[in-house]
């Protein structure tokens, strides 16, 4: 699902109404009633209080129009207007000149603090008062009434956006914006339902659709996606009836220290689970009992070093490798992987310690192979990019580090977003329980296993990413969000798998927007 910038927002409104010959009073109607019709079927005529706050611009008029659906239902409605300017959009005054046709109680003009109205619990508070056009912060009474929304408890629908909140900068003071229970997002999502610093004013959200031009949203190239089931069915590859192990490629693992073998056992694990044909793992002499008993079908090879890798050697020629879980930070191994580097040219996919390694050795950087995978944690990731002073600043290093270096990076998260030639994709699967040791090993085996198939690394990527989310989202439904282990996401995988091809139980896409990182 494509996200939209600002600036396309604008411009998909502009161009729906030239090639549909409607006007903009036209749109926002059908978005009104799109929300509408959102409460209605949850509703049911329940009367319950229901607070709506209207600003002047045309999200206000959206607001207005609710308004005066909900009146026209029989709802117990208040409207409010916000009056922050005297300024008035358009589609504001003709939707105010509408809502006075349908009842004799004009919406309430507010001020100032002393003209808020008493919100109970149970009410309900739709806010329409500032839309995605917000370029500067509210005023100190405004910000007053989203600090009244949030003591009232009651359960808050923000109108496309939480009031307050840009959608290319975090907002430098939280009580400036609206604490949204949901939004109803108009086109597509916004970026900042997914980022950590902004996610937060919304627990939940939904996209309506309001007729949109489809030629507009089907040919415009977007900085950003959302990744989801039926981007990943497009890219899903069958298997052909005659295949056998070596059309599936060999992935190699690589790592592990004494007492760290444990992250090479589920690398291996992950990549064989996902489907890689043959899996080898390239460990110290102390890991080779453990792994051969631990996991049978991988093959092992050993380092000559007895509890740490210090002398990188092979003689199979694998399709992929998967490098740095467990590995340590020994002089010797980072002597092992500059030499390695220096040699390799099979693709990588580096995690944990090696990145580490790399932070520290930037030169190594300009030895990867093009389009190398690095999936850090964000401690890792500070280290490869520096500190950042938001979560846009730190999108912003991350793409510039991606495109010096010309790799793919994973910055793991509750919505782990990939990092690929300028754009963003995001994901929309995992959960809490996913915040566990070992839960990024085994998405650098899944990553590995992918490319080993077939997949090209950026498929493989997101590809992955999904699924290793998908395998914890189904798992937890068995074993909850605590008692959730990294060997339990490699068991899903499977049913991740066959999940693609289900049929969903809600006609809506679900969204998980209340995910803790994961390790």
């Amino acid at each position: 699902m494509k996200i939209f910038s600002k600036e396309q927002f604008y411009q998909c409104d502009k161009i729906t109404i030239e090639r549909q010959g409607i006007s903009s009073t036209d749109l926002m109607e059908r978005a009104a009633l799109q929300i509408f019709n959102w409460l209605h079927v949850r509703m049911q005529g329940a009367q319950v209080p229901i607070h709506v706050f209207c600003g002047i611009g045309n999200n206000g008029g959206d607001g207005l129009a609710l308004s005066r659906h909900l009146i026209q239902h029989g709802y117990n409605v208040i409207t409010y207007v916000v009056n922050c300017s005297d300024k008035r959009s358009k589609d504001f005054l003709i939707n105010y000149e509408r809502i006075k046709e349908v009842t004799k109680d004009w919406p309430i003009l507010l001020k100032c603090k002393e003209e808020f109205p008493d919100i109970h619990v149970d009410d309900i508070i739709v806010d329409a008062i500032f839309g995605i056009g917000l370029n500067r912060p509210a005023q100190d009474w405004v910000k007053a009434l989203f600090m009244h929304f949030k003591a009232s408890k009651a359960f808050t629908l923000s109108v496309d956006v939480p009031s307050g909140l840009y959608l290319d900068k975090v907002p430098e003071d939280e009580n400036g914006v609206v604490w949204a229970n949901y939004t109803l997002s108009f086109m597509t999502p916004k970026l900042v339902f997914f980022l950590p610093d902004t996610a937060r004013f919304t627990i939940q959200w939904e996209v309506l659709d309001i007729g949109i031009d489809q030629d507009f949203y089907n040919t415009t190239n977007v900085g950003n996606e959302l990744i989801g089931k039926p981007e990943m069915l497009q890219v899903y590859m069958p298997r052909d009836k005659f295949a056998h192990k070596g059309s599936f490629g060999h992935s190699l693992i690589i790592g592990g220290t004494y007492g760290k073998m444990g992250s090479v056992v589920l690398s291996s694990r992950a990549a064989l689970a996902v489907g890689a044909g043959l899996v080898s793992a390239f460990i110290p002499k102390c890991g080779y009992s453990i792994l051969q008993t631990a996991l049978p079908e991988a093959m092992v090879i050993t380092d000559e070093n007895e509890k740490l890798i210090g002398n990188i050697q092979f003689d199979i020629l694998p399709t992929v490798i998967g490098f740095g879980i467990g590995i340590g930070t020994d002089k010797k191994t980072i002597e092992a992987l500059e030499k390695f580097l220096k040699d390799n040219k099979t693709p990588l996919v580096i995690d944990a310690d090696a990145i580490n390694i790399l932070a520290k050795h930037k030169s190594f950087l300009k030895l990867l192979p093009k389009h190398t995978i690095l999936t850090p944690h964000p401690k890792e990731l500070e280290r490869l990019i520096g500190t950042w002073k938001d979560d846009f600043d730190k999108l912003k290093k991350a793409k510039t580090f991606t495109k010096k270096y010309n790799l793919i990076l994973v910055i793991k998260g509750a919505n782990t977003i990939t990092v690929f030639e300028d754009k963003l994709y995001v994901n929309s699967t995992g959960n809490p329980g996913m915040a566990t040791a070992g839960s990024g090993d085994v998405l650098t085996g899944i990553i590995t296993g992918l490319i080993s198939q077939g997949y090209n690394p950026f498929v493989a990527t997101v590809f992955g990413v999904y699924l290793h989310g998908r395998s914890a989202d189904i798992a937890v439904q068995d074993i909850g969000y605590e008692s959730l282990i990294a060997s339990h996401i490699i068991d899903y995988l499977s049913e991740a798998y066959k999940d693609l091809f289900s049929k969903p139980k809600q006609p809506e896409e679900e969204n998980n927007n209340n995910k803790d990182n994961e390790d």
